[in-house]
């Protein structure tokens, strides 16, 4: 197996990008995906990201976590994904649309380097998210238990699922331990993200997160995403915050429109060539 790709990080969440955009034979390397983002054996990434032809849209993403496993969206692997894609010469556009397994996002490539991108609106009904138990309701503030500890949980679908979980001192949180129980915990019929987070004023937060199928990561694109809508909901943010992350700070707004609005870097690493 020998194909090029070019390896790069948004807020320190790094990923492999391969462009596939001529239709090649991709399946080699998702068979091998968990192998070329090890970091000790491989490349080192928390995923790999292809591009792709679409039939609905200017693009398409497909995500392979670094466990091997698919994911639906990544706020951080889709400004990298733009910016991949604009130096690739593949559009000369600076403002496109992508397909994703979370429908049509839109990400545009401004002056100063950051990618601005319309995540969509957030998915709040505890069916849709999926969180077990709750119907349509919205699942804001509800009591969850994991590992005999009860926390207060308020939750958020971005095209994938979102746990987020405030607290007093994010430092205190033993991510490592926590996080996995709760990316496990039944009430989660899809598994989920979680993010812990720490308000430290109405306009900026601090926020850790443990990836479904990835683990602890520098950042979440969808996960503060979700984070801010969190805050609104709890009326602990205003509509627009600056999330902090292990690995830099991301805008995000929650509009009028219901539409979220996320802003932030992307930056190549180094490209290559992988020889198996």
């Amino acid at each position: 197996m020998e194909f090029n790709f070019s390896k790069w990080q948004a807020c320190g969440n790094d990923f492999v990008l391969v462009n596939a955009f001529n239709n090649e034979d991709i399946s080699e390397i998702i068979a091998n995906a968990e192998k070329i983002c090890d970091r000790h054996f491989g490349v080192g990434a928390d995923g790999v990201i292809f591009i792709l032809p679409s039939k609905v849209a200017d693009f398409r993403m497909q995500i392979i976590n670094s466990d091997g496993s698919e994911a639906e969206m990544c706020g951080n692997g889709i400004r990298c994904f733009a910016k991949c894609v604009k130096e690739a010469n593949l559009t000369d556009k600076n403002k496109f649309t992508v397909e994703t397994g979370a429908g049509i996002i839109v990400p545009e490539i401004m002056e100063d380097g950051t990618v601005h991108v319309d995540m969509g609106e957030p998915i709040l009904e505890g069916d849709k998210i999926p969180v077990s138990g709750f119907g349509n309701n919205q699942v804001v503030n509800e009591d969850i238990t994991v590992d005999s500890q009860t926390y207060k949980m308020t939750c958020v679908s971005m095209g994938n699922p979102h746990c987020i979980v405030f607290v007093d001192d994010i430092n205190s949180v033993e991510l490592e331990k926590i996080g996995p129980k709760f990316e496990t915990n039944p009430v989660f019929p899809k598994k989920t993200n979680t993010e812990f987070v720490e308000v430290k004023n109405d306009k900026y937060v601090r926020m850790r997160v443990w990836e479904r199928g990835a683990g602890i990561t520098w950042a979440c694109g969808t996960g503060s995403c979700a984070t801010l809508v969190a805050c609104v909901l709890n009326k602990r943010t205003q509509r627009t915050a600056q999330i902090e992350l292990d690995g830099g700070i991301l805008t995000i707004q929650w509009a009028d429109n219901n539409r979220i609005y996320m802003t932030g870097p992307a930056t190549k690493v180094f490209t290559a060539t992988w020889a198996d």
